[in-house]
């Protein structure tokens, strides 16, 4: 049996508690600052006030004063921050886990830095602790699965990205489980900047949903051509954003279009798509999500941003991300939500 302590109470590493624990581990659920009523929802109930399923008998819930007794002892350490809490996590978090303790961050999202480069949240996690003279045994998860799906136990197949194989086999050896499915890779950047694209390219696919019931009815049925048509201009932006990464795999990319697929269908960057199609301003629709934490629209603008200053300097094509581009200008309200669709077109001669 090994000590499983997720930090983050969040819909994502919460979920995990699931294969952990019915995996037989001890598992300690830490919630952040901003957790504390999920917490006592989860200590009154046993379950998380987003689930429909109780979490299995015996977890430990704790609030995060409880945190450096919670990381005592730990075989492995789960970081269930969004990205919005990337720099507590590793200001607070990080520097109390001991440097042989592996961690597996569920974080996805991508840092723009001045020169252009786009960091992977573990990337930037082991450049900041250099600083501080630290060093951590940092990893992470990609791939399709939604939360609520892991906890309904639907089959999930996702990827765990190290740097250390055997690192890699033993988080599997405590985690994979029957409906819970584990690739590994070596290869951080390709698996993390894959499953950190998606989130833009989901909201751009979102949009024809909008688009739809503003020009059909919200009662209308839904159109598939247009969001197919979407899904693969977004998947030929994203194998390209991937090569400028030296990532441009196969594997890399089809973890980050499975990702895409599931986030079109069921994630909340499909809900702010949906209402900026609608015709609602980037504001509006925030307002109307108040509460929802919508990572999609803060990547978009960020790989926007980098690959402008790459072409500054010769070394990438705008025109060449013309749906990037679009999501870029929607989300800062310089466009309409009405997408370029003849600049998705290519020709093979």
């Amino acid at each position: 049996m090994s000590v499983v302590t997720i930090v983050g109470a969040g819909m994502m590493g919460s979920a995990l508690a699931f294969p952990a624990r019915e995996n037989g581990h001890e598992v300690r659920l830490v919630g952040t600052h901003l957790d504390r009523e999920i917490i006592e929802t989860c200590k009154r109930t046993g379950r998380h006030p987003k689930f429909e399923r109780d979490f299995p008998a015996g977890i430990r819930y704790c609030h995060i004063e409880e945190m450096e007794d919670a990381l005592s002892g730990a075989d492995l350490v789960i970081g269930g921050v969004s990205s919005f809490g990337v720099d507590w996590f590793g200001e607070h978090v990080l520097p109390a886990v001991p440097e042989e303790t592996p961690v597996l961050t569920v974080t996805k999202g991508l840092f723009d830095t001045p020169d252009g480069k786009l960091l992977t949240y573990p990337a930037l996690w082991e450049a900041r602790l250099a600083e501080r003279g630290l060093k951590r045994n940092l990893n992470a998860v990609g791939g399709p699965c939604t939360s609520y799906e892991l906890v309904a136990h639907d089959q999930t197949e996702v990827a765990f990205c190290g740097r250390d194989p055997g690192t890699l086999e033993k988080i599997r050896s405590i985690m994979a489980t029957d409906y819970y499915h584990i690739s590994l890779s070596t290869d951080v950047t390709g698996i993390e900047s894959a499953v950190a694209l998606k989130n833009g390219y989901a909201l751009g696919i979102a949009l024809t949903i909008g688009l739809n019931r503003r020009r059909f009815g919200k009662d209308s049925v839904l159109h598939y051509n247009s969001q197919a048509a979407v899904f693969g201009q977004a998947v030929r932006e994203m194998a390209k954003l991937l090569a400028m990464q030296g990532a441009g795999t196969l594997d890399n990319l089809a973890v980050g279009a499975g990702d895409l697929y599931v986030t079109v269908y069921g994630g909340r960057t499909r809900l702010v798509g949906i209402l900026l199609g609608e015709g609602m301003t980037p504001e509006e629709a925030k307002a109307e999500l108040k509460g929802v934490t919508l990572e999609s629209l803060v990547v978009a603008a960020r790989v926007a941003r980098a690959v402008r200053v790459l072409a500054e300097k010769g070394k990438a094509d705008p025109a060449e991300f013309p749906l990037l581009f679009h999501v870029d200008a929607v989300l800062s309200g310089e466009s309409d939500a009405e997408l370029p669709w003849e600049k998705f077109t290519f020709r093979t001669f």
